[in-house]
């Protein structure tokens, strides 16, 4: 009886801490019910600089490093949250989503068809019009080069120069 209890109480435990890993970076993702069109009327009503999508898939390690390493940060949510909204985009999924020009398809009609997205992760910012600003194939190497990918968005930079050298800018 007394095995029986410990290995009930690790395996809570052991989902317990596998729930607390899976839930560190919800901070980072703005609650979305797919329908991009309203998202833009809220990033617009919230006084943001706009739309961050994140193109993944369920398989892709970097994107999951991504998500644990990166979007779960204090300091990146606090900075992205406070300029954009961030939503995650299954490349393979079914969802249905509603594009900021009020078509309708599935995610990976979405992603796919409508964005080119072969390869994950892909991060795109879009401003408040739903007009694409910066395309970033690829995980960043860490907060600081995502954070200034960010500030890059915000600051208007991507006018001007390309984000390497923004980077290059950034670093000295």
């Amino acid at each position: 009886m007394k095995i029986m209890n410990k290995l009930l109480l690790g395996g809570c435990l052991l989902i317990a801490c596998f729930q607390v890993q899976a839930d560190v970076y919800t901070d980072f993702f703005s609650q979305t019910w797919g329908n991009l069109q309203e998202e833009l009327s809220t990033a617009k009503e919230s006084d943001k600089k706009g739309i961050f999508l994140f193109f993944e898939m369920e398989e892709c390690p970097f994107c999951a490093r991504m998500k644990e390493t990166i979007f779960s940060q204090k300091a990146v949510q606090e900075a992205f949250t406070k300029d954009f909204m961030a939503i995650p985009i299954d490349i393979e999924g079914d969802t249905e989503i509603t594009d900021f020009n009020g078509q309708t398809m599935t995610s990976k009609e979405f992603a796919q068809k409508l964005h080119r997205v072969r390869a994950t992760p892909v991060m795109m910012f879009f401003d408040v019009e739903g007009q694409k600003l910066y395309r970033h194939t690829g995980p960043t190497k860490n907060a600081q080069e995502f954070l200034w990918m960010g500030k890059y968005i915000s600051e208007g930079a991507y006018k001007t120069m390309r984000f390497r050298a923004y980077r290059k800018q950034q670093q000295q």
